[in-house]
Formats: C-alpha cells, sequence, structure tokens
C-alpha cells in the first residue's frame, strides 16, 4: 500500500525534527565523529539503526495490539503522548541554549568494529525518551484497517534513512558543527523552532 503525499508531508519534517534534535544517539555521533571519523563511525551507525528499527517496529506492533483489544487504553496514550510532547515543546523554547555533549571514557573510545556497533545498538535502544516518541508519534500515521506490514515497512525505511542523514550530519560537522550549536543565540534560536514544531506536534497527535 503506498502512503499518500498527505500523511508523508506531515510525516517527513515531524521525523527529520525528531532525528535532528541533539540527544545520546547524535551525541555519541559527534563524539565519535570527532575521535576517529566519519568512516568507522559508520559502523556505530549500523548498530544504532539496527536499535532504532526495532524500537519503532515493537512500539507500532504494541500499540496497535492495545488498539484492537483495549481501545481505551489507545487514546490514553493519544493523549498522554500529546501531553509529553508539549511539555517537552515548551521546555525546548524555554531553553537557554546549554547542550549537555557527554564525554566519552576510555573503554567506550574502542575503535572495533563489534564495538562501535554495539555502542549504537544499546544507545537506541536504552533511551526510553526514543521509546516514547515512538510510541506517541508513530501509529497515528499508521491506517490500521487496512494491512499494516507494508505502512510500517515503509515508514520505518524513511526513518532510517532520515536518522542516517542525520547521524552524517552530527558526525561529519565534528568539531565545527559543535562550536556553532554551542553559540548561545543560534542553540536558542534552534531549540525555540524545535520547541515551536514540537507543540505543533503535540497538539496534532492529541487532537487529530
Amino acid at each position: 500500500m503506498a502512503i499518500s503525499a498527505t500523511v508523508l508531508s506531515v510525516f517527513i519534517p515531524t521525523f527529520f525534527v525528531v532525528s535532528i534534535t541533539p540527544g545520546m544517539c547524535m551525541t555519541l555521533a559527534l563524539s565519535l565523529g570527532i575521535s576517529i571519523g566519519v568512516r568507522r563511525t559508520l559502523w556505530m551507525m549500523v548498530g544504532e539503526l539496527a536499535g532504532v528499527a526495532l524500537v519503532a517496529t515493537l512500539s507500532a506492533v504494541g500499540v496497535a495490539t492495545l488498539m484492537i483489544e483495549r481501545p481505551q487504553l489507545f487514546l490514553l496514550l493519544k493523549y498522554g503522548g500529546g501531553a509529553y510532547l508539549m511539555y517537552l515543546g515548551i521546555q525546548l523554547w524555554l531553553s537557554r541554549g546549554k547542550l549537555a555533549f557527554a564525554e566519552l571514557d576510555n573503554s567506550r573510545q574502542s575503535s572495533s568494529r563489534f564495538s562501535l556497533i554495539s555502542q549504537g545498538f544499546v544507545t537506541a535502544i536504552a533511551n526510553p525518551k526514543g521509546w516514547a516518541f515512538f510510541i506517541a508519534l508513530l501509529p497515528p500515521f499508521i491506517d490500521y484497517a487496512t494491512p499494516v506490514a507494508p505502512q510500517l515497512l515503509a515508514l520505518i525505511s524513511l526513518i532510517l534513512l532520515l536518522e542516517f542523514v542525520c547521524l552524517l550530519i552530527y558526525a561529519s560537522g565534528g568539531r565545527t558543527l559543535r562550536q556553532v550549536l554551542l553559540q548561545r543565540g543560534k542553540v536558542q534560536l534552534l531549540n525555540r523552532i524545535a520547541g515551536l514544531m514540537m507543540i505543533g506536534v503535540a497538539l496534532w497527535l492529541a487532537l487529530g
């Protein structure tokens, strides 16, 4: 089943904003891009994308089951997710522009392929905000009256593409990107734009 242009026009910018917003995985990509280069950081991206695919699939399937068996729970999740996104949007808008860049310790700087893949995978599945975003944002884009699997495959493929592009931006930007983001005025503007868009998504989720 093809995804409609209307759905894509909302889905793509929504998940691009979610992906590009600084978080655990993007900070890891930035840090590794600085320390070991973009080419070797690609191995971390493999693990991270596998983790994102797993989280997205389990979130969508789990909510689909709840929706069929307990539709009132889905409504609670829908409104709860909207309230959570509204809270995050307000926090972003009020932020004064400080970003936390975690320092990687020596053990996590290992450049072996398995270690890098593991770092990306664990970071993706251990982030509770990632689960919350997917549970709140992904199901509204799925038409459960039609076969779910083709829609899920198409949407998750788009999510992985957007996530990969954002990981590359952070890894290749390196120190330059970090310096730009840490300039207080520009970070504050970025946070306010992201916060306004997040608030819009929250309203669309709760009222749609």
